[in-house]
């Protein structure tokens, strides 16, 4: 197997014609070129070049491979630029993993203004419940919820969020008819794989001992507007909903901090790079609503 530097410093020595031109070309010392010339002679069992009082002139063989040297030198460079080209382009496919509620009640518009920014840049949303596996390449970036920092695996690179809270909350008709006294039950709406936590049971507000079971987000925003009962949520789902209020006498509980998370070489990707910058900025603007602070609408 040849060695390309070999060639390249073939490729000088022929171009300037002497040793001397070639290691200065190449910020070597004069030896080393020698060294790297003759190398390449053994390898390929041939002279390449004649010393003469004027200086280095190709043989026969040399100028063979001459051409030969030519062309590997125009492809590897077009191999260095297509490479770096494209991974500092601002083009290609970005695929961002995170939870539904903060793709469909948070960071939609903001995923709008990137594409607009970056038209060329290709955007796959993997909303889902789902952990994308960064390491597998099934995503480039993933934006979650930690709770406990030790869980987050060490080959990945992490930029810290926001403290993301959550409180309880119901609509606000259902909530006048409470205190109205209607005598309808007022069920917890719960995520079945989550089940009722025991620190939403302090509220002045008693539900039922029979929940209204769902499986998805989706369907447990729709079921507290809906007026179904009681449900705890992300605050930067409830209070941002004009249809819903926080149920008297409840507290905020933290769910996790917000992570944004790459992996190996894929964050130095340009367009990872200003994905990880735009996003991150945006969320600190959410900082307040992101953990209760914004106005309660109770």
């Amino acid at each position: 197997m040849i060695d390309w530097d070999d060639i390249r410093y073939f490729l000088a020595v022929a171009r300037r014609g002497s040793v001397r031109a070639a290691a200065e070309r190449l910020g070597v010392n004069h030896s080393t070129v020698l060294r790297r010339v003759a190398q390449l002679e053994e390898r390929l069992g041939a002279q390449m070049f004649e010393k003469l009082p004027s200086g280095y002139r190709l043989t026969v063989a040399g100028e063979e491979v001459l051409e030969l040297a030519g062309q590997m030198e125009s492809s590897s460079h077009q191999l260095e630029t297509r490479v770096f080209g494209r991974d500092q382009s601002v083009r290609g496919l970005l695929r961002v993993t995170l939870a539904p509620t903060l793709a469909t009640h948070l960071l939609m518009p903001d995923f709008s203004d990137f594409a607009c920014l970056y038209p060329d840049i290709e955007m796959e949303i993997l909303s889902s419940g789902e952990l994308a596996n960064l390491t597998n390449r099934e995503a480039d970036l993933a934006i979650r919820v930690v709770y406990d920092r030790k869980t987050l695996p060490l080959n990945l690179h992490g930029l810290k969020g926001s403290d993301v809270f959550g409180a309880i909350y119901m609509s606000r008709d259902r909530l006048a008819a409470w205190r109205a006294g209607v005598p309808d039950p007022i069920r917890w709406i719960v995520i079945s794989m989550h089940g009722i936590p025991d620190w939403v049971r302090e509220g002045e507000v008693r539900a039922a001992e029979v929940p209204f079971r769902v499986t998805d987000a989706g369907a447990q925003i729709a079921a507290v507007r809906q007026g179904l009962g009681m449900t705890t949520l992300p605050c930067f789902v409830g209070d941002a909903d004009p249809m819903l209020v926080r149920v008297p006498g409840t507290d905020l509980h933290m769910y996790g901090t917000l992570w944004l998370l790459t992996q190996g070489e894929t964050r130095k990707t340009k367009r990872v790079r200003l994905f990880t910058e735009f996003v991150s900025s945006r969320l600190a603007a959410y900082s307040s609503l992101l953990a209760g602070l914004s106005l309660s609408r109770d």
